[in-house]
């Protein structure tokens, strides 16, 4: 039997006899990916100090890596369709456990920072084969459900596991080993992915790259990105800041114009035309949003105010992680196969919304099991619950030549949407927090009243920021109501390029897939 036999299956043939030991590879690829987006903010003050990098220059160990991962998804996912899914995802995982040996050897600001980038480059080739590789490998709808239920709890989870993991090593091992800690987890699922996936023939695109797409949209999403970075450190009136917007805009305009013009478009706008998908990118985008100016505020919360080690921060976030396994693989994935994706998403972010709003109440003194316990809960469910059924219709009646695009879709909402939240939230929450201190200080008396009036005003601004992020999962919730119209899931599965199936069709295509 031929290589090529051996790794891809007929579009006609029934169910891959390995698509569940497939699940676990693509799981613990994925789990990797969200791990690092958190993991290595713990280790942050160890490595600055070690290598010496400035205060002004230590956001890039954080920014390298958004840019590169957001600016290149959906060169990524193009990629996908171009190669194959399951051989970029190979070439991602080993591409990234290289970076990652790079980056824990770093004797240098330079050498670190490029490990980063690069760590980001492939990121962006893996994350959206990852998604791609389940949307086609599973065609039953019950069992597409359950798979990726257990795919979204790890991909929702997995930042705050990476909290808890990220203070194991640095508290007792060394910062280098928050980088060490990829590279099994990439071995083991690139040589998973090599013996045991097997893609479905004939699903891929293979018209000629479109260049001038991959350098518009990689530019207007660095920019883009890069913008909020700047924002968050310089302000919103900065003019550099003012000027990437704007750059980041004419940027995207023209990638969109060119995108209706060229013959083989890089992200062809069928895949974003569609109500339901256009309804998942822009709902998912607001719930990350609101989701990182949490992970952002509570962690700063319980460090800064409450005291609490990096160890039992991460500790402190299980309730969430609990919530969200609870609510993708006992709730949207019992469900989805019976009820239709919005009544499971509007309900969902506004269960999170309720969650969100219990955190609008912090005090200094605030209780954990009284007051953050059970609004973590909330949120995981709600979030958990929601996910499920959005990452499903992310490749909902794609043909499976744009899977690849369209996975790379989700992330990029994801990405910038996680940009945009920190940025957006950290500048609200900044500003009260000067307006709450310039009004109470002439109240404040003594070196005690001063330190107790500097957290009161932090506690103000990151209550007022979460205020916020409620109406920010409330507006998700009214698009998920408003946008997506799609039934249960059938048992489609993505179109085959084969089978002709045109936009006309897809309000009866129903295709369960879940999250970054």
């Amino acid at each position: 039997m031929s290589k090529t036999a051996q790794t891809q299956l007929p579009l006609s043939a029934g169910p891959d006899p390995s698509r569940w030991k497939a699940l676990v590879f693509i799981a613990l690829a994925q789990l990797m990916v969200v791990l690092d987006a958190t993991i290595v903010n713990i280790a942050l003050p160890s490595a600055q100090q070690d290598l010496g990098i400035s205060d002004g220059n230590r956001q890039w160990v954080i920014t390298a890596y958004a840019l590169a991962f957001g600016g290149l998804l959906l060169f990524g996912g193009r990629i996908a369709d171009l190669w194959g899914r399951k051989r970029t995802f190979v070439v991602g995982l080993l591409g990234f456990a290289a970076a990652s040996a790079v980056g824990g050897a770093a004797t240098g600001e330079a050498m670190l920072l490029g490990s980063r980038a690069l760590q980001g480059a492939f990121g962006a080739l893996l994350a959206p084969a990852a998604l791609s590789l389940l949307a086609v490998t599973f065609t039953d709808a019950k069992e597409r459900a359950k798979a990726f239920g257990i795919f979204g709890a790890i991909a929702g989870g997995g930042g705050a596991v990476g909290l808890i993991l990220g203070g194991f090593l640095t508290e007792y091992l060394d910062w280098r080993w928050t980088f060490y800690v990829n590279i099994p987890f990439a071995v083991v699922a690139a040589a998973g992915a090599y013996f045991v996936i097997r893609e479905p023939a004939g699903g891929r695109n293979r018209s000629p790259l479109d260049i001038p797409g991959v350098i518009l949209s990689t530019l207007g999403l660095v920019a883009l990105v890069y913008g909020f970075t700047r924002a968050e450190a310089d302000g919103w009136s900065d003019s550099m800041t003012i000027g990437l917007f704007v750059a980041s805009a004419v940027l995207l305009a023209a990638f969109v114009f060119t995108e209706s013009k060229v013959r083989s478009p890089l992200l062809p706008l069928r895949v974003l035309t569609e109500r339901n998908r256009g309804g998942v990118y822009l709902s998912l985008g607001l719930a990350i949003i609101a989701m990182f100016g949490l992970f952002l505020f509570l962690t700063y919360y319980l460090q800064v105010v409450k005291g609490y080690s990096p160890v039992k921060t991460g500790f402190a976030f299980l309730p969430m992680i609990v919530g969200m396994i609870t609510g993708s693989t006992q709730i949207g994935a019992r469900l989805m196969t019976r009820v239709p994706p919005r009544r499971l998403m509007g309900p969902g972010f506004l269960v999170a919304a309720t969650g969100m709003l219990l955190l609008t109440q912090l005090e200094i003194g605030s209780s954990y099991a009284g007051l953050i316990l059970p609004a973590q809960l909330l949120l995981g469910l709600g979030m958990g619950t929601a996910f499920m059924p959005a990452m499903s219709l992310s490749t909902h009646g794609v043909e499976a030549r744009d899977a690849g695009v369209a996975s790379a879709m989700v992330n990029t909402s994801q990405q910038v949407g996680g940009a945009i939240g920190t940025a957006l939230l950290n500048t609200i929450a900044a500003s009260a927090t000067t307006s709450y201190i310039a009004a109470h200080a002439a109240g404040a008396t003594g070196p005690q009243a001063q330190q107790t009036l500097q957290m009161q005003g932090l506690v103000h601004g990151y209550a007022s920021a979460i205020w916020w992020a409620v109406g920010i999962l409330v507006a998700a919730s009214a698009i998920a109501f408003t946008f997506i119209n799609s039934g249960r899931p059938g048992t489609g599965a993505v179109a085959s390029s084969a089978d002709g199936a045109g936009e006309g069709a897809e309000d009866e295509v129903r295709v369960p897939v879940i999250a970054h």
